[in-house]
């Protein structure tokens, strides 16, 4: 699968591209970790650090999008 950015032209600073690797590595991490074994408050940590990226990301498309 192949990933592209928002805007094919934008250029992400050091920090955005640092905070999008760590999305990214969080969500790998989510991604493998096993839900069976978690309790009730580690999925709540889970779906709020998944949540924070969310909207961090969300942040990050209206840095480097231009508006209409």
């Amino acid at each position: 699968m192949t990933e592209q950015s928002p805007n094919p032209g934008a250029h992400l600073t050091d920090s955005q591209t640092t905070r999008m690797d760590g999305a990214r590595r969080d969500l790998d991490y989510v991604r493998s970790e096993d839900m069976d074994r978690l309790d009730a408050a580690g999925l709540i940590l889970l779906v709020e650090r998944l949540r924070g990226r969310l909207d961090d990301m969300l942040h990050l498309l209206n840095e480097v999008t231009p508006p209409d």
